[in-house]
């Protein structure tokens, strides 16, 4: 049988992963476990918590159910886990000089994907995790004995003042050392009345930071053959792990969660324009891959691999939201606030009023009733806050770029037939209808913990829910005719 070319490059080799107990990161250590089985060892860098220390920490991690494969098919594989103790935030990434030793003289790959991926972060600590982060391990890359690539998650998202947006490393506003040097001498008032000045156009501290990330490390490498990868949205999986695996709200997953809930109804995007989605596994597979195409290839400069869908699988967000509705109907989830519809409106001010309409009166309401009979009051609150989310979100939805994405298409089409299927990121592929679909469904098993067994009760509320919002829907509409009938008696 034709063996895997990548999977015997990471043969006998080590790598140290940044960012591993992250939504990206756990799927990078799986997938190299499983698909690449004589790999050597994986370093975590995992920061200790408070009553956990990093022993404990692993074992939690190498628990989680991405990783029931691994345990079943390959139960020596988990020993290949080695955590060392640290924070990207502390001077030399918090390392003892025993695991800083270990990893000089075993690692041959770097993975780094931590980060603070929160738009409205301050810029202090975007800057800490961000591009002081990239610098210090680059620090400790230069003494590594046996590196042969390092491979550094970045964001599509970064240089938006541009329509196109090519796999280039373009100009910062200044040197990478100037802004830290900036956040060095600045006590935090004075920073945070200066950010805006120096973010200028970027839509927040997360691209700001992560665009600085690329261009020190090009500044910095020397000799250390580098490749950045630049996901856009990054969503549930398709297939790997599990198909539609997520583990957390961000980006819309928040909002499938929430249409699906009756809570979210109204949001703020242009449906027409193409929302850039991307399956968890994709990005990763190109990491994977990149590493063994850079290590072997040795390029002069930095290579840098857009990975989106928007150049060359298009999908609107009218037709994600259509998907989805669909899908919510067919699969409903059993506690339902209100029957599930979701508005898409591009104009700020009916917005607003839609948004006041659908989701603030209701909750006034509901609220009131909660306080009348003894229960905490908690919808305005919710709504507060998923605006705030939804507001940085929109900036994203109600704009168009396009992602020139050449790089990882041709490298899918350098890889053997074997390593196409096994390490998949060729965009052309994904079906978004059946793709959006698991997505619903992956919300509703991993973010909401609905058994799929409780769909039949589901659907029974569903249609509850149905009558009623009809009810109310001709109760408003009973409403405005009289509005209009008084005043059309008073004027005319």
């Amino acid at each position: 049988m034709e063996k895997s070319t990548i999977a015997e490059f990471y043969r006998d080799r080590s790598v140290f992963i940044t960012g591993a107990t992250g939504f990206l990161g756990k799927v990078l250590v799986e997938k190299l476990l499983r698909s690449c089985p004589d790999i050597k060892t994986l370093y975590l860098l995992i920061r200790p918590k408070a009553g956990n220390d990093i022993r404990t920490r692993l074992h939690d991690f190498a628990q989680h159910q991405i990783f029931d494969v691994v345990r079943r098919e390959r139960p020596g594989a988990m020993n290949k886990l080695v955590a060392v103790a640290g924070d990207v935030t502390m001077e030399g990434l918090g390392l003892v000089p025993s695991d800083v030793q270990l990893l000089i003289d075993n690692v041959s790959v770097v993975f780094n994907s931590a980060a603070t991926i929160r738009f409205d972060e301050e810029l202090r600590k975007a800057v800490e995790m961000n591009v002081k982060g990239p610098k210090k391990l680059m620090e400790i890359c230069h003494r590594m004995t046996h590196l042969e690539v390092l491979i550094h998650v970045s964001t599509a998202y970064n240089n938006l003042d541009k329509e196109n947006i090519e796999e280039i490393i373009y100009p910062t506003s200044m040197p990478p050392r100037k802004l830290l040097e900036i956040v060095d001498v600045l006590d935090d008032s004075q920073l945070k009345a200066i950010t805006n000045q120096l973010v200028g156009n970027c839509p927040n501290t997360y691209a700001y930071t992560k665009a600085f990330a690329e261009q020190l490390l090009r500044q910095e490498h020397g000799q250390i053959p580098v490749a950045i990868v630049r996901p856009t949205i990054v969503t549930a999986a398709m297939k790997e792990p599990l198909p539609g695996w997520i583990d957390n709200l961000n980006g819309p997953t928040g909002l499938i969660a929430g249409a699906g809930k009756g809570f979210l109804r109204v949001v703020r995007v242009r449906e027409d324009l193409i929302g850039d989605l991307i399956p968890v596994e994709f990005p990763i597979h190109l990491m994977i891959a990149a590493a063994w195409h850079t290590a072997t290839t040795k390029p002069d400069d930095i290579a840098v691999y857009n990975c989106s869908t928007g150049d060359h699988n298009p999908l609107t967000w009218k037709t994600f939201n259509d998907i989805c509705e669909v899908a919510w109907r067919a699969n409903p989830t059993k506690d339902m606030l209100w029957y599930p519809t979701f508005r898409c409106q591009s104009n700020y001010v009916l917005h607003q009023l839609s948004a006041l309409f659908y989701h603030y009166v209701p909750a006034y309401i509901l609220d009131t009733l909660a306080r009348v009979t003894g229960k905490k009051p908690q919808l305005v609150r919710f709504y507060d806050k998923a605006d705030r989310a939804i507001a940085c979100l929109s900036f994203y939805m109600l704009r168009q770029w396009r992602f020139i994405s050449q790089n990882s298409i041709d490298l899918s089409e350098k890889l053997s037939a074997i390593d196409q299927s096994t390490f998949y990121f060729d965009v052309r592929e994904i079906d978004w209808h059946k793709y959006v679909t698991n997505y619903v469904l992956g919300a509703r098993h991993y973010i909401l913990k609905d058994d799929i067994s409780t769909v039949p009760i589901a659907k029974r509320n569903l249609n509850r829910l149905y009558w009623a919002h009809q009810l109310l829907l001709l109760t408003l509409a009973g409403v405005i005719f009289f509005i209009g009938y008084q005043f059309m008696r008073l004027f005319f």
